[in-house]
This record gives structure tokens, C-alpha cells and sequence, in this order.
């Protein structure tokens, strides 16, 4: 059976991040913190010997892996490939809007106000149909669609990949949160994905494992 690990980062913090923005689909840049944020991503990782990198097609992400591969020369010229498959879920309607104010407006539905009274109460998977039901265009992705999208990327990495590879993925903080969610729900502590966290999964060809979620202070 092939076994693949995968260091999964969160790209690091942007402009609509630290304006407290929706941010799934649409992209913005980097701030300095998140430069910062995937220098310290790299600086963690670098003595770990990769095959290959990658990340979604999100400017962010991109921006993120390059800035981690650079950490170690050896990395400079490895193989990089850009899944839509990884992206952060979509938001629809939403996109671009305050966070909070996208959570009333959703929460509404349920009688509640906040992002972590619905989470707490309903769990990602269903808030993010709750998200996709609240859409005025119906355009936010459904937990049904989310899923089939990201297993199609763990698909196209597992083909991708050689047994015993260990391989870079920048992503998104809901996407990755949303892997724990599913494969190690006792490592979900309800807090939100760091920019620039560090979550290792061992990939089989029919199954994800979760080391650990959201590390800051990882040492390869």
C-alpha cells in the first residue's frame, strides 16, 4: 500500500484576513506578517528532504510555497504543481464580505449570531451547508461539493506520488481544519487554522491520518 506525507501549511496571513474579510475563491496579497508567516513555515521544515511541492491555484498559496521552498536551497528548483482541488471553500455570495456579518446572516437561519455559536453547535460540515443554503446566488459550495472537489486533489496527489514520498501542500485555514475535522476530530479544538501552521497527515491509498494539527512551533 502506498503511504504518502504531506506537511499541509496554511498560507500565510493576507490583506483580507487581517481585515477580518471572507476570503474562499477571491484572493488577496500577502500582508508582511504573512511573508513572515511562510519564511517561519519554511524555516521549520527545511531539513525535511521533499519530492515535491504544492498548493491551490489561490495567489496566496502560491506565494506562501514559494516563499517556504526558498528556506532550503535544495528545495529551490523542486517540482511545484497548482491544484484548484486545494482551494478553500467557496463562500459564493459571500466573498469579500465582513466575516461577521456573513455568520448573522447565515446564523439567522438557525436563530443564532456568531461564527463559533454555529460551529459549536452545528459542526463545519453542516454550517457549510447552512453557508451554501443562505447563498441569494446558490453559488457557496455544499459540503457534498466541497468534498468531492478536495478528494479529487488527494487523488491526483496519491497518483502523483511514489511510496514513501513526503511532500509540501499550502492550502487554505478551512480546508485544512476541515481534513482534521473529518480524519481527527479529537485534534479539532475549535480554534481557527494559524497562517503559516504547520499539520502533518500520512496519506494511504485509502485513508488520511492526522499527526498533529496547527503547529507554530514545529522542529523537522
Amino acid at each position: 500500500m502506498k503511504k504518502i506525507t504531506a506537511y499541509f501549511v496554511r498560507h500565510g496571513q493576507t490583506m483580507l484576513n487581517h481585515y477580518n474579510k471572507v476570503q474562499g475563491w477571491i484572493d488577496s496579497p500577502l500582508t508582511e506578517k504573512g511573508r513572515a508567516d511562510a519564511k517561519r513555515a519554511g524555516q521549520q521544515l527545511k531539513g525535511i528532504h521533499l519530492a515535491a511541492a504544492y498548493s491551490s491555484d489561490s495567489g496566496r498559496a502560491i506565494e506562501t510555497a514559494r516563499i517556504a521552498l526558498r528556506q532550503n536551497p535544495e528545495n529551490m528548483n523542486i517540482v511545484s504543481y497548482q491544484y484548484p482541488e486545494f482551494r478553500e471553500q467557496c463562500h459564493g455570495y459571500f466573498e469579500g464580505n465582513d466575516l461577521n456579518q456573513m455568520w448573522q446572516f447565515v446564523g439567522a437561519q438557525v436563530k443564532m449570531t456568531s461564527e463559533s455559536a454555529v460551529l459549536g453547535t452545528y459542526g463545519l460540515e453542516k454550517a457549510r451547508d447552512l453557508i451554501h443554503k443562505a447563498d441569494l446566488y446558490g453559488e457557496a459550495e455544499s459540503n457534498d461539493m466541497f468534498w468531492e472537489r478536495l478528494d479529487r486533489g488527494f487523488n491526483k496527489l496519491r497518483d502523483n506520488s511514489q511510496d514513501g514520498d513526503t511532500v509540501l501542500v499550502v492550502s487554505h485555514g478551512m480546508t485544512i481544519r476541515s481534513i482534521v475535522d473529518r480524519y481527527a476530530p479529537e485534534l479539532d479544538e475549535g480554534v481557527a487554522t494559524i497562517n503559516g501552521s504547520i499539520t502533518k497527515l500520512e496519506i494511504t491509498d485509502d485513508d488520511i491520518h492526522v499527526d498533529f494539527f496547527n503547529k507554530i512551533d514545529f522542529q523537522s
